[in-house]
């Protein structure tokens, strides 16, 4: 079992950067892939990021490519979402989740394919 708890969140101008990091406490970090998810007010949660085990494998939704970067460091049991160039539509909250899994480099894209889930960091972007 894993515990995650998420920081970074605030309030940011339109092309401001913030950091969000997920900080997971248990066992075996490494056993599971992660990812990222958020939820706009009146939305379905959806995929933003996800990475590998090993980190060799990373997914983003089409919105945030070129703009946001997944990365993890299994010695310190965290993953980071680095958010740069932040536009309005990217307000909401963001909740880091986990999954474990054998592979090393599968990746998980729904929301149902993971098991462990913070409580999320608000992320609020103004136009």
């Amino acid at each position: 079992q894993v515990q995650l708890v998420e920081s970074g969140g605030g309030l940011v101008q339109a092309g401001g950067s913030l950091r969000l990091t997920c900080a997971a406490s248990g066992r075996a970090f490494n056993m599971y892939a992660m990812g990222w998810f958020r939820q706009a007010p009146g939305k379905e949660r959806e995929c933003v990021s996800v990475i590998s085990r090993n980190a060799g494998n990373t997914y983003y939704t089409d919105s945030v490519k070129g703009r946001f970067t997944i990365s993890r460091d299994n010695a310190k049991n965290t993953v980071y979402l680095q958010m740069n160039s932040l536009k309005p539509e990217d307000t909401a909250v963001y909740y880091c989740a986990a999954r474990a899994t054998p592979s090393e480099a599968r990746t998980f894209l729904r929301r149902s394919d993971y098991d462990y889930w913070g409580q999320g960091t608000q992320v609020t972007v103004s136009s």
